[in-house]
This record gives structure tokens, C-alpha cells and sequence, in this order.
């Protein structure tokens, strides 16, 4: 059980920071999570600037875009030269699917439980290149490792999976699976929305080649605002496919056309920034830096026990990993008596939010929630 005195330190230090709280209990941040005061504040500061003064103070706009670019870095221990701005997950997987050299015959290996994401870049490989997507199933709400070197053969050229699954909250070992990569000689590319901002992801112990994520659930920034990470020793054998005029070294020289692309990353910035965006995002870095992601990680693992521990004594099936090494901050659960529908209506009347998926409801606390919205969440659930 969590000690209910926990919650006048940890939480209570930064619940200012978030007026939702004012409202509801919010536990749906790994679907869109609600902004806190600093990422309003600094987005506003941005549109009172621009709304006053034009571009006149462009330079700010982008010197905030390059330490935003080193707070990315430091979240994923990379370096800031392969670290690029997306508007979303999903352009920076269409970067590396498109940007593979395909032969026929080729193959990409993931999981049946991806979000579609992590799906369709692939799937539409089989048409253009004659490039086969295999799907390796779960079993009892996990990827067995096992199952997924099985699927993996000499004509495998990518593993790509997402860090945390969207739908069961299991946690994938990324490590294990980037050391199968590495010996393999395949591309390893790692959807991480599901995990940046709650639990530790360090790039280059786990032999990630690239990785994408948006802001907008546990990084707690806006939407249209995120980080791609393409490593180093990999940026050259990816073909750009979106070279665009902001990707080449000359990018002000407008006239004196000259193709060469950036030495690093950036060159898979094809265009203009979503400036707004990227102000957001940087103070939502911020913020997690200043709390710590392995403080974040230790209370959201505190916070899911509980509410694992209570689902189970009210007779709910819970369907995410008990252990801790196992999951993040996602809570799957399912009744034989409610529908998802219901059970999320019920505690949506009690100002509880949370989302349907699938055949459950899932529940996803951060870390300025506290083990007594944790007790009002299981104290408004039904018996079963």
C-alpha cells in the first residue's frame, strides 16, 4: 500500500504547476496530457513576441530551438548532432522507412499489438520495394524476445517496436532487443511515446539506431512538437527522402542552389519549425529535468502498483505487467459485468479521466497525481 503522507511532498511540490488538477484527476497522459503553467507561459511569451514584433526577434526563436535540441539530447543520452524536430511520431518512422535501401525480398520485423504508427510506414513497403512486414504475436500481454528472434532471418534488414505498447502498458527490453539488432546487423528503431518523460531511455546503451516521439503524452508538451533521434555512425546510409530547402548547408543562401546536405541531423528538417511548438516543448523539457526522470520513474511505478494492487482486490482483471520491470506508467484493466464504454462513463461523471482501449480501460497516472486520486479512482469503481 502507498502511504497517503506521500502525498504532501512529492506531488504537492509541483501539483501547482498543473491546473487540471483544479478539475479533475487526470490520468490519460498516454493519451494527450494536459499542459502545465511553464509550457503555457513560455508558448504564450512566443505569441505575444511574434503577435508585437513580427520575426524581429527570430534569432531568440531560434537559439530556444537549439536548447530545446540539447534537452531532447540529454532525455535519451544522445548527442545534439542527431537529434531533428518532427510534427510527430509518425513522420520520424516514415524517415526511416522511407529512407532504408530496399532490395526485394527484404523484410521488417515488429509486433501485432504495434499502434498503427508503427504499422502502415511498413506495410506500404510491400508494394513500392517487395519488402514483407512480419507481425510477431503476444502472448498473455507480452513480446516474447524469443518470438521475436525467431521471426528474425538473414533477409531482416529492421526491428522496429515501440518501447512501451500502447495497448497493454507491457514494457519491451529494449536493451536485449538493441544487443539482438547489433549482432544481427539490422536497424533497430524505437518508437518511444510511450516512455520518454516517465522512464529512463538511454540510446546508446541500447544500440537504438533511431527512435521517434511526439510530446504530447508523457513529455507533457503540445502536439506537433517532436524529437527524432537518427544515431551518427547511421545518418549516412539513410537516404533523405524529404530533402526540402531548411535540410542543406546553405539554407539562408536562397539563390545559390547547392544540394549538399547538413553534416547532421538537422538535415531531416525539411522546412520551417512549428516555433510555438518547439517553445512548448522545451519548457516541458525543462520541467522533467528539473524533477528528474528517475524521480518520475519511482512515483509512477509507485502510483501503477497501487492501482494495480486495489484493481485486483475489487475483482478487475488487470491486464499490464504486475512487475515493475515489466511496465511504465499504463494500466490496462477489464470487467466481466462493465464495458470499457461504462466503466470509462462512470468515471468520467466523477471528473476521473482515463480512455477505452480495446476490450479494457487504461489508466495512465504521471507523476504530480497522487495515491489519493488513486483511492477516489478505485473508491468510484463498482465491485465486482
Amino acid at each position: 500500500m502507498v502511504n497517503r503522507a506521500s502525498d504532501s511532498k512529492f506531488s504537492q511540490d509541483w501539483r501547482s504547476e498543473f491546473p487540471v488538477t483544479e478539475t479533475y484527476i487526470y490520468m490519460n497522459h498516454a493519451g494527450v496530457a494536459p499542459l502545465s503553467r511553464r509550457v503555457r507561459d513560455a508558448m504564450a511569451g512566443f505569441i505575444e513576441d511574434a503577435t508585437l514584433n513580427g520575426a524581429v526577434h527570430a534569432d531568440d526563436w531560434a537559439e530556444a530551438a537549439e536548447v530545446c535540441r540539447a534537452g531532447a539530447a540529454r532525455l535519451i543520452n544522445a548527442d545534439a548532432t542527431e537529434m531533428a524536430f518532427m510534427k510527430n511520431t509518425t513522420q520520424g518512422i516514415l524517415i526511416a522507412a522511407n529512407g532504408i535501401d530496399w532490395q526485394v525480398g527484404d523484410n521488417v520485423v515488429t509486433t501485432a499489438v504495434e499502434f498503427p504508427a508503427n504499422v502502415y510506414p511498413w506495410w506500404c513497403l510491400k508494394e513500392r520495394y517487395g519488402v514483407s512486414t512480419r507481425m510477431v504475436p503476444e502472448r498473455d500481454g507480452r513480446i516474447s524476445i524469443e518470438d521475436i528472434a525467431a521471426a528474425i532471418d538473414e533477409r531482416t534488414r529492421v526491428l522496429t517496436i515501440s518501447h512501451v505498447e500502447f495497448a497493454s502498458g507491457f514494457r519491451n527490453d529494449i536493451k536485449v532487443l538493441g544487443e539482438l539488432c547489433r549482432e544481427r546487423d539490422i536497424w533497430f528503431v524505437v518508437d518511444a511515446i510511450q516512455s520518454l518523460g516517465v522512464i529512463e531511455v538511454d540510446v546508446k546503451s541500447c544500440n537504438v539506431d533511431i527512435l521517434a516521439a511526439d510530446g504530447h503524452k508523457w513529455l507533457l508538451a503540445p502536439e506537433g512538437a517532436a524529437i527524432f533521434y537518427c544515431a551518427d555512425e547511421r545518418r549516412e546510409q539513410l537516404i533523405n527522402t524529404n530533402v526540402g530547402w531548411a535540410s542543406v548547408v546553405n539554407p539562408r543562401d536562397f539563390l545559390n542552389y547547392d544540394l549538399t546536405q547538413k553534416p547532421d541531423a538537422t538535415r531531416f528538417e525539411e522546412g520551417s519549425y512549428n516555433s510555438v511548438g518547439l517553445y512548448g516543448l522545451k519548457a516541458a523539457l525543462d520541467l522533467l529535468h528539473d524533477v528528474s526522470i528517475p524521480a518520475i520513474k519511482a512515483r509512477v511505478l509507485e502510483l501503477t502498483a497501487r492501482l494495480i494492487e486495489g484493481l485486483a482486490a475489487k475483482g478487475y482483471r488487470v491486464i499490464t505487467p504486475k512487475t515493475d520491470v515489466d511496465r511504465a506508467g499504463i494500466v490496462i484493466f477489464e470487467s466481466e459485468r462493465h464495458t470499457p464504454a461504462e466503466i470509462y462513463q462512470i468515471l468520467y461523471d466523477q471528473n476521473i479521466i482515463t480512455a477505452e482501449r480495446g476490450s479494457g480501460v487504461r489508466v495512465s497516472p504521471h507523476f504530480y497525481n497522487t495515491p489519493t486520486e488513486i483511492e477516489r479512482l478505485l473508491e468510484v469503481l463498482p465491485d465486482l
